[in-house]
């Protein structure tokens, strides 16, 4: 809300740093406290690890001498996140809900499938990260969900998944055998 806190935000995002925050205005013993506690009677503060590293002032000189980047932790970046995730599992499947409750009548389909061959895979929820959701779209140039990874490969979505299915090329593939 404050522009402290604004340009402490800018340099944090602009580094590609990962990072929470908290605002004090919606606790105000935190915000007393925090003065306390860390002995700094301002606001931004940068914690780093648990410790206080500084205010805007301080970030702005670390910034500077190019210290910000190699003291705070990089926030992930999208590709290797999706590539991280398509790898999570040797089968992989990304789709509405999950293998307990699908979300949608092409998940729901393609779960009984997945359960009835017996190979063990994971799922990830798409409804529940919309940047994977449409990252993993531009990234597998697959435009709909659900979508099924075997070792990093995508296999493809219902229709594949049902195709194989029917001319008995299905297992082979889950189980790496191709």
């Amino acid at each position: 809300r404050a522009g402290f806190s604004r340009q402490m935000v800018e340099i944090l995002n602009k580094h590609s740093i990962a990072f929470s925050s908290f605002d004090i205005f919606s606790d105000e013993e935190v915000r007393q406290g925090l003065k306390t506690f860390s002995n700094w009677p301002t606001y931004p503060q940068l914690y780093v690890a648990g410790e206080l590293i500084g205010g805007l002032d301080i970030v702005k000189e670390l910034e500077a001498s190019g210290e910000l980047d190699t003291m705070c932790p990089k926030a992930q970046k999208l590709e290797d996140r999706l590539k991280s995730l398509i790898n999570k599992a040797p089968v992989m499947l990304f789709m509405k809900g999950n293998k307990q409750m699908a979300k949608c009548g092409f998940s729901k389909q393609i779960i009984e499938i997945m359960n009835n061959t017996g190979v063990d895979y994971e799922t990830f929820d798409i409804l529940e990260d919309e940047e994977v959701r449409q990252g993993l779209k531009s990234f597998s140039n697959w435009p709909t969900y659900p979508q099924l990874y075997v070792n990093g490969e995508l296999v493809g979505g219902l229709d594949i998944v049902k195709e194989m299915k029917e001319s008995g090329e299905l297992l082979p593939v889950l189980k790496g055998e191709n």
